[in-house]
C-alpha cells in the first residue's frame, strides 16, 4: 500500500492511491468558484469549497476513513473503528458550516445573511438544503439552522479541524472572510432577487432569495461530485469537456446549411420558413422571456432551435437546455438535431453536441460517457423533460440540485408549455424569473396553445415577459394561414353513445382515408376500438393507451406511420398521449369533450402538412365518461364547453376560429381563474401534519414561523426562514402513486425478464431495469392489488419491489389487463 498522508480525504481502490484532504478542497474550492462566477459569486464559491470538507480534519473522520479503506487493521492498529456501524454518523460537514457563521454572524445584518446562505451550503452538501425553520409532522417549529450551529464540539470537531488544517487552507479562508466585497457583494445580490415591484410579494420575492441559495448550493455540490469522480477514476476526468464544446458558430452555420437544403414541397413549407426566418430575426433581442407561439405543424423544432443557436451565439451564453414535456417527443426531436449538428462529415462531434437526458434512455442507448454528463447536463444542447427541470429546481437530495447552476447562462426553451403542472405554476414562474433576471438566461416557451403564465397572480408569481416576448409578428394572421382544418362542434344534447362514435369514426375513414379518435380514458379508448373492429379488418384499425409500455407504443405508432405513407387505410383510437409532439397526419380526427388546449392540439394531428382541402376536427361529448378520478381532465372540458357555447352564440368574437388566439385566451383566464388555489402546491394535512403550500415553505414559511413565536414569545433569529427539505420531499413533479411493472411485451420484453430473474450481478441488474423502462407499464394502486390477487405479479427476487407481469395478462392489442387475455393471444403477443 503506498504511503498514507496525515490527512486524506479519499481513497482509489483501483490502485490504493490517496486523495489528500488539501488536495480536494482546493480542487473544489477552484471548480465551485468558477460555476458561482455565473451570478458573480466566484470568492463566495471558492470559499465554500474550501470550508465544505474541513471535518474530515478531525481525527475521528480519519479513523474511520483509513479503517473503512483497510488501511487500518483490526488485529494490528489499536486507533481502528468498525467502519460499517459508524456510516453516516460521523460528521464532517457541520464545521465548516460553524466556522464561517461564527466568523461572520456577528458583524452585521449583510454579513449574517451571507453566512446563514453559506452555512446552509455546507452543512447540507450530503442530505439536500436543510429546514431553517422546520415544518414536517415530526418537527414542527423549530429552528433546525441555529440548533445545527449551536452543535457540541464534541460532534463536530470545529476547533480540532482548524488547529491541524493545512496552513495554505486557513490562510486562503481568512484572506476571503476578510475581503470587504465577500458580504456586501453577496448580499447586495442576493436581496436585488427582491425588486422593486415585488416588495409587496413576499411569496415570489422569497422564494427567488430560496433559488439563489440553491444555485449556490448547485455550485458547491457539483464542483465536490467532479473533484471525487475524477480523483476515483482517472479515465472521467479525461473525458469531461467542462465547457469546451464546438463552437456556436460552427453549430449555427450547419441548421443554416440544413434549412438552405429544405425543398419546398408544400404550399405549408413557405410558411414554416417565414416563421423559421422570423426567429432567426428575433436570435438579436437581448435577453428575456420569449413566446413562440405558433400553430401546431408550423415547424417549432427547427425554428426554436434556429432561434436558440444564433441567440446563444450572440451573447456567448454556455449551453441551449431543450424541455419537453413527454419522453416520446424527445426521442422524435433530438434525433433530428443531433442529424443536423452532428453530421456524418465531422466524425469528431459524434455524441459531443446533443446530450438527452431522460428516463427512457436505454443502456445500449447511452454511453458511460453520455451517463457521466447527464450527471450534470456538461454538453451544449441539452434535450431533458418537465419532471427532470422540475427536480432540478424542488427536488430532494443532491443529485437533481447539483444540475441547478448549468441553468445559467443559457437558453431554455419549453415545448409544449401549456403542459406545465398546474400545481408547480407559481413555483416555476418564480423560477423562470429568477433564471432570465439574474442568471442571464433566456426562455423560450413554446406551443400552439400559450397558457397567460404572465397572467397569474403576481403576489405569488406571474412570468414577467420581455418587452418584444412575442417572436411572430402577427400571430392571429399566422393562426389564419396556417387553418388547415375545420373544427365542428358536433355535440349532442343527450351525448354520443361509443357506438355511435365507432359509426362516425368508421365513416370519416372512408371518407378522409384516415381518421385519429382521441379520448380521455382507457376504458373509452378500449370500447369505441372493439366496436370499429366489427366493421374493419385487423391490419386498419390500431389501438393506443399507456396501458401498454412504451416499446409497444412505439412499434403501433411506426406501423399506423408506414400505413399513412403508402396512402393506405387507417383508424387509430388514442387516449391523449398522442396529442402533444407526436408528428402524424390524419385525414380526421374525432375528439372527446377535454381542455381547449386539448382540442387544438388534437387538431394538429389533422392535415398537418396543409393538403388543399381543409381536415375536419368533430368535438363529441360521450353520453358515458367517468372523470372522478381526472379532475384535470373534467374541468377543462367543462370550461371548454363554456367557450364553445360562446362561440355558437358569436363567432365573430373568436375571429371565426375555435381553436384561434382569442378563444384559447379566454380559456386560459377562466381556466387559471378556476384553479387559482391549486397554483401555488398545495400539501395536505396527512402528508405534512397541517395544511400548507410548497410556495408556503420555499418562502415565508408562515405557519412554522408562527408556531416558533408562539413557544418564544419572539420572531427566529434568522434571515432565511423556509423548510427547504420538507418541501422538496413534499415535492413531487408527477403527483401519481403509481409502481411500474415490467411486462412481457413481444421477444425483447420476455427476454428482459428472464434476464432480471437470472441477474446476480448489482451492476448487471442495473443495467436490466433501465432498459426495462421501455418495457415498463406505471399502475395505480388499486389495480396493483387487483393483479396481486389475480397472481399475476411475480417478484424478480425476494423483497426487491421489481414486479413482472405474467404474459397471460398482457393482451397484443391492449397492453396490460387485469384479466388473463385470451391464450392464443398470449402465445401471439
Amino acid at each position: 500500500m503506498s504511503h498514507i498522508p496525515a490527512f486524506v480525504a479519499h481513497h482509489r481502490a483501483s490502485d490504493g492511491e490517496w486523495q489528500t484532504l488539501e488536495s480536494h478542497l482546493l480542487g473544489v474550492a477552484e471548480l465551485a468558484g468558477r460555476f458561482a462566477s455565473k451570478l458573480q459569486l466566484q470568492k463566495q464559491g471558492e470559499l465554500l469549497g474550501l470550508l465544505h470538507d474541513l471535518g474530515k480534519y478531525s481525527q475521528e473522520f480519519q479513523t474511520y476513513l483509513k479503517s473503512a479503506t483497510g488501511a487500518l487493521n483490526q488485529d494490528e492498529d489499536e486507533e481502528w473503528v468498525d467502519s460499517d456501524s459508524l456510516r453516516g454518523k460521523v460528521d464532517h460537514s457541520s464545521a465548516g458550516a460553524q466556522y464561517v457563521w461564527q466568523k461572520l454572524s456577528d458583524r452585521g445584518q449583510k454579513d449574517r445573511i451571507a453566512a446563514q446562505v453559506m452555512a446552509l451550503c455546507i452543512a447540507s452538501h450530503h442530505s439536500g438544503l436543510i429546514d431553517c425553520i422546520t415544518s414536517g409532522s415530526n418537527s414542527f417549529g423549530e429552528d433546525f439552522f441555529t440548533k445545527r450551529m449551536r452543535k457540541v464540539q464534541e460532534k463536530t470537531h470545529l476547533n480540532e479541524a482548524t488547529s491541524v488544517a493545512d496552513a495554505a487552507i486557513v490562510k486562503r479562508c481568512g484572506e476571503l472572510l476578510n475581503g470587504f466585497d465577500l458580504t456586501e457583494q453577496f448580499t447586495t445580490l442576493l436581496l436585488k432577487r427582491i425588486p422593486q415591484n415585488n416588495i409587496s410579494c413576499p411569496h415570489a420575492a422569497l422564494q427567488q432569495v430560496g433559488l439563489a441559495v440553491r444555485f449556490l448550493f448547485s455550485c458547491l455540490i457539483d464542483a465536490d461530485r467532479i473533484d471525487t469522480a475524477d480523483f476515483e477514476h482517472k479515465r472521467v476526468r479525461r473525458h469531461r469537456p467542462r465547457g469546451e464544446y464546438v463552437a456556436w458558430p460552427t453549430l449555427s452555420d450547419r441548421i443554416e446549411r440544413h434549412l438552405q437544403s429544405l425543398t419546398k414541397l408544400m404550399p405549408i413549407d413557405g410558411l414554416r420558413r417565414e416563421i423559421s426566418q422570423h426567429c432567426l430575426d428575433a436570435a438579436s433581442r437581448s435577453g428575456g422571456v420569449f413566446t413562440l407561439t405558433v400553430p401546431t405543424g408550423g415547424g417549432k423544432t427547427l425554428s426554436s432551435l434556429r432561434f436558440a443557436l444564433h441567440h446563444a451565439k450572440q451573447r456567448a451564453l454556455d449551453r441551449i437546455i431543450y424541455v419537453i414535456p413527454f419522453t416520446s417527443i424527445i426521442d422524435q426531436n433530438a434525433q433530428v438535431v443531433r442529424g443536423i449538428l452532428e453530421p456524418a462529415d465531422a466524425p469528431e462531434h459524434c455524441g459531443r453536441v446533443v446530450l438527452e437526458h431522460h428516463s427512457s434512455l436505454t443502456p445500449e442507448q447511452q454511453t458511460w460517457r453520455e451517463k457521466m454528463l447527464c450527471e450534470n447536463w456538461d454538453a451544449p444542447v441539452v434535450y431533458t423533460t418537465m419532471v427532470q427541470f422540475l427536480e432540478t429546481l424542488f427536488g430532494a437530495g443532491t443529485r437533481g440540485a447539483r444540475r441547478m447552476h448549468q441553468l445559467a447562462n443559457a437558453v431554455l426553451i419549453f415545448d409544449e408549455i401549456q403542459t406545465v403542472p398546474i400545481n408547480c405554476v407559481h413555483l416555476f414562474n418564480n423560477a423562470i424569473n429568477f433564471l432570465v433576471e439574474h442568471c442571464n438566461s433566456t426562455v423560450v416557451l413554446c406551443t400552439a396553445t400559450q397558457p397567460l403564465l404572465q397572467g397569474v397572480s403576481t403576489e405569488k408569481g406571474a412570468i414577467r415577459l420581455h418587452e418584444q416576448h412575442e417572436i411572430m409578428p402577427d400571430v392571429h394572421k399566422l393562426f389564419d394561414d396556417l387553418k388547415r382544418v375545420t373544427v365542428q362542434d358536433s355535440r349532442k344534447p343527450v351525448g354520443w353513445t361509443y357506438t355511435e362514435i365507432a359509426q362516425l369514426a368508421l365513416t370519416e375513414t372512408v371518407r378522409a382515408g384516415s381518421c385519429l379518435v382521441i379520448v380521455n380514458t382507457k376504458a373509452a379508448a378500449k370500447a369505441v376500438y372493439l366496436d370499429c373492429c366489427k366493421t374493419m379488418s385487423e391490419e386498419e384499425i390500431f389501438h393506443l393507451s399507456t396501458d401498454m409500455c412504451p416499446a409497444h407504443r412505439k412499434h403501433e405508432l411506426e406501423k399506423v406511420r408506414q400505413r399513412l405513407a403508402n396512402g393506405l387505410s387507417v383508424l387509430c383510437v388514442s387516449t391523449q398521449l398522442i396529442e402533444a409532439g407526436v408528428d402524424i397526419d390524419f385525414g380526421a380526427v374525432i375528439r372527446f369533450t377535454a381542455g381547449l388546449d386539448s382540442i387544438a392540439q388534437a387538431a394538429g394531428r389533422c392535415n398537418r402538412n396543409g393538403r388543399p382541402d381543409p381536415g375536419i376536427v368533430h368535438i363529441v361529448n360521450p353520453q358515458e365518461e367517468r372523470l372522478e378520478k381526472l379532475p384535470d381532465i373534467a374541468i377543462g372540458r367543462d370550461i371548454a364547453e363554456r367557450v364553445i357555447n360562446d362561440y355558437v352564440e358569436n363567432p365573430s368574437r373568436y375571429d371565426n376560429n375555435l381553436i384561434g388566439p382569442n378563444a384559447l385566451q379566454d380559456y386560459y383566464e377562466y381556466y387559471f381563474f378556476r384553479r387559482q388555489d391549486k397554483m401555488d402546491y398545495p400539501v395536505s394535512k396527512a402528508a405534512l401534519g397541517h395544511d400548507d403550500t410548497l410556495l408556503n415553505l420555499l418562502s415565508v414559511n408562515h405557519q412554522a414561523n408562527e408556531e416558533y413565536g408562539r413557544r418564544h414569545g419572539t420572531k427566529p433569529d434568522i434571515f432565511l426562514r423556509q423548510a427547504f427539505m420538507t418541501a422538496a420531499k413534499a415535492f413531487k413533479a408527477i403527483d401519481a402513486p403509481t409502481q411500474g411493472i415490467i411486462v412481457p411485451y413481444g421477444t425483447e420484453g420476455k427476454k428482459l425478464i428472464a434476464e432480471l430473474y437470472a441477474a446476480y450481478d448489482v451492476q448487471k441488474e442495473y443495467e436490466l431495469l433501465r432498459a426495462g423502462q421501455q418495457y415498463t407499464v406505471n399502475v395505480f394502486p388499486q389495480v396493483l392489488q387487483r393483479l396481486h390477487d389475480a397472481m399475476a405479479l411475480h417478484e424478480v427476487k425476494q423483497d426487491t419491489r421489481i414486479l413482472c407481469l405474467d404474459e397471460r395478462y398482457y393482451s397484443k392489442k391492449f397492453g396490460f389487463s387485469t384479466e388473463p387475455v385470451s391464450r392464443m393471444e398470449a402465445m401471439n403477443a
